[in-house]
């Protein structure tokens, strides 16, 4: 999950930047092609436009940003909270001399999975 928001974060300032792009060319290809456009949708308007798009990406940017803190808080509690529940488990079976029976596929898998989500924090 943590992957998945570092990559949402990237395309986010990816597509901050190719708008920022797209904005540098059009401005460019406006004054060099089409000094007078008449009878077209005025390419200063154009770019107001662009320039509103980019300020409402700008503000689900600011919204994204404390949803994925958060998400990371929450998953970090559920790591800590998972390593105490694995502690007092092996100290269970210590106290009672009890054994677990081996894990089946099913279990290891998702034995797995939970090791490799608390790796990407």
């Amino acid at each position: 999950m943590a992957q998945n928001l570092r990559h949402m974060q990237r395309e986010f300032q990816k597509a901050d930047s190719d708008l920022d792009y797209i904005q540098y060319r059009l401005e460019y290809e406006i004054k060099t092609n089409h000094p007078d456009s008449a009878g077209e949708k005025n390419p200063v308007t154009l770019l107001q436009e662009l320039s509103a798009i980019k300020s409402r990406y700008q503000t689900l940017q600011a919204r994204f940003k404390p949803i994925a803190d958060e998400q990371k808080e929450i998953k970090s509690r559920i790591c800590a909270t998972f390593n105490k529940t694995m502690t007092m488990i092996q100290e269970l079976q210590k106290q009672t001399d009890l054994e677990l029976s081996p894990l089946t596929e099913e279990e290891k898998t998702a034995v797995q999975q939970l090791k490799s989500h608390m790796s990407d924090l």
